[in-house]
């Protein structure tokens, strides 16, 4: 009995050990959960973050009230004199609060000319142009990571077609092995393809390296640290046909771009500033009520107001900087613009151009390329072509399928351009 025990325990630990191990599924995440996951985690947006709320935090200092001025007086005090003893001893006693009169005010400083609206407009206004400064920021690490994104999916695309090569020159190689064992083919010839193989080879291992590297650039924007074999992406690897007319393309870039928008929103905040310097020239009073004892008067009060006279502007260097600010920053308004438009313009030359290099290839050159080497090997499998020519016509498909693969990839790239230059996704 014991041994059938120990034998059943041995069959068990063998079907155990036999049995597959659990490996992590792999995640494949699309356009917008890398987005999302990038707007979560990235520290550089976070820390860009926090300027926005600097800026809400000077809005509550801009708007504080003056506080008040509380002043306590303790006049006519002797320390250096006697008083008669009132009990009529006739000693002189050490008294020097005998006559002392205490008295007090209270003062409060009025801003004038609206100067705590103007402080908290033009520090909402600040607000303002960090969030659009946020926004630009945000615009130029997305197209960062667009292009990480695309290169990913290059890389994978690029990969597949190095697998289907190989895949298809290993076929190619087992029919022509069985040509030379049927005496239709010389040793050398198969030697020289199998020679072949190498590139196949080569292609397939830098297109494996260049994903990986691809992968870790997307990681590394996302801060995550997951292992590069639990981590991918998925997305269409293609290109559209159509794209939106240029003039479209230069007002949805008026309308959106965020830099745009902080130029427009500096002109506003100079011109407030500019106000707030006219309002700081004004004369703010101060009122007062002061209070004391003065005997016999037991107890009285009184008002007062201080007027600062304005015999000389202290402020006219500030109203002329900020005047010359107002100015300055439409120019920079206006280069913005330019900006925008040499963007746009060069974003959509590039997507055109591409698209009439990928139209061709797409509806010509690809199928003229396929057709071309399954042409040759049949002749040379018949033996009505030589050898360079099938190698020949296998590196032209090879460098076209590449080609073509390369150009749909700066076609996404350009895609993306566009987009940051337009400030949103106008082509998904």
């Amino acid at each position: 009995m014991k041994w059938i025990h120990a034998r059943f325990l041995f069959v068990a630990l063998v079907v155990l050990l036999a049995q597959p191990h659990s490996v992590p599924a792999q995640t494949s995440l699309t356009w917008s959960q890398i987005r999302e996951r990038f707007e979560a985690a990235n520290p550089t947006l976070k820390a860009a973050q926090s300027n926005i709320d600097e800026s809400r935090a000077a809005e509550i200092t801009a708007f504080l009230r003056p506080n008040p001025n509380l002043t306590g007086t303790l006049d006519q005090i002797a320390p250096f004199a006697a008083q008669p003893s009132p009990d009529g001893s006739g000693r002189d006693v050490y008294r020097p609060f005998a006559n002392a009169l205490p008295s007090g005010s209270i003062g409060y400083l009025h801003e004038r000319q609206h100067k705590r609206e103007l402080r908290l407009e033009s520090a909402k206004q600040a607000t303002g142009i960090a969030e659009s400064s946020y926004a630009d920021q945000e615009r130029a690490l997305l197209f960062n990571l667009r292009n990480a994104f695309v290169e990913t999916l290059q890389a994978k695309a690029v990969l597949k077609n190095a697998r289907e090569n190989l895949d298809y020159w290993d076929r190619e190689l087992e029919v022509n092995r069985k040509r030379v064992r049927a005496g239709d083919l010389a040793q050398v010839d198969l030697d020289r393809l199998e020679l072949q193989r190498v590139q196949f080879e080569s292609d397939f291992e830098t297109a494996t390296v260049n994903l990986r590297t691809a992968k870790i650039q997307l990681l590394t924007l996302l801060n995550e640290r997951t292992l590069l074999d639990r981590f991918d992406v998925t997305g269409a690897y293609d290109f559209a046909d159509q794209t939106m007319p240029l003039e479209e393309l230069r007002n949805a870039a008026l309308e959106a771009r965020p830099d745009l928008k902080a130029a427009a929103q500096s002109v506003e905040m100079a011109k407030t500033n500019y106000r707030l310097a006219v309002s700081n020239g004004s004369a703010d009073p101060t009122f007062s009520v002061d209070f004391a004892r003065n005997p016999p008067i037991p107890a009285y009060f009184g008002v007062s107001v201080s007027i600062p006279l304005r015999i000389f502007d202290r402020n006219q260097g500030e109203k002329a900087r900020t005047q010359i600010d107002i100015g300055r920053n439409e120019r920079l308004r206006d280069a913005t613009t330019a900006q925008v438009f040499s963007d746009v313009d060069s974003a959509y030359a590039t997507l055109a151009g591409t698209l009439n290099l990928l139209r061709p290839y797409r509806d010509k050159y690809l199928k003229l390329a396929e057709n071309n080497r399954n042409r040759i090997s049949f002749a040379y499998q018949n033996g009505g072509a030589s050898l360079l020519d099938y190698l020949d016509a296998e590196k032209t498909y090879r460098d076209t399928r590449l080609a073509y693969l390369n150009l749909i990839g700066s076609y996404l790239t350009a895609a993306a351009q566009m987009n940051m230059a337009a400030g949103r996704e106008v082509i998904p």
